[in-house]
């Protein structure tokens, strides 16, 4: 089956999105990943921001975190919880786009939400801890807790939201078509790798 559609699944600091957008452009596709916060927060009524923030992170760094956060209110949104109530829309939002043709979708757990999709290949970006700690300084400044703290937050916040709503374990190889070392291959023969996989006509 001919591969027209791309999910990117990432650590963070790995350089998931830069690869993505670089996919894209040379596939002239388009491309989801602020634009898809935009066309989730349109649907949910959520501001950009929240949906940018727990769309794939979940409450807390805890596998319990979803039992104490974002409880259901009668009446409102179905009676399901923000968290719920936000995958749904989500799932919604995703399916919807890969209908519409040949894109790149990155995060979102994407890959289980296309996952029957023959016509998707699912992609994960690794790379070593020195690199992604390098690179977050870099692309986002110094903060007040360390590099390598803010990774560990980040992805583990992403492995129970992913957990939470899939089942599965974030990362592992089985979930994916392919998963590449950024800190190796490097961000550019990273997204020429990719596209050499896909089957969209320019």
């Amino acid at each position: 089956m001919e591969k027209k559609i791309i999910t990117i699944s990432r650590e963070f600091g790995s350089g998931g999105r830069t690869i993505g957008h670089l996919v894209a452009e040379k596939l002239g596709i388009p491309f989801y990943d602020k634009e898809l916060v935009e066309h989730i927060a349109l649907e949910s009524g959520f501001a950009p921001k929240y949906v940018e923030e727990h769309g794939e992170h979940s409450p807390g760094g805890s596998i319990f975190s979803y039992a104490f956060a974002h409880q259901s209110v009668p009446g409102v949104m179905n009676g399901l919880s923000t968290a719920d109530f936000l995958w749904n829309v989500q799932c919604s939002v995703i399916l919807q786009l890969a209908e519409k043709g040949p894109c790149v979708i990155v995060g979102r757990n994407a890959d289980y939400i296309l996952k029957d999709r023959e016509d998707t290949l699912h992609a994960f970006i690794h790379a070593s801890k020195e690199f992604r700690a390098d690179r977050i300084v870099r692309l986002y400044g110094e903060s007040e807790k360390s590099p390598e703290t803010r990774l560990a937050e980040k992805d583990k916040r992403r492995k129970v939201n992913y957990h939470h709503y899939t089942g599965r374990t974030w990362g592992m190889s089985q979930n994916y078509d392919i998963s590449l070392d950024s800190s190796v291959l490097g961000v550019e023969q990273c997204a020429d790798i990719l596209v050499s996989l896909m089957n969209v006509e320019k």
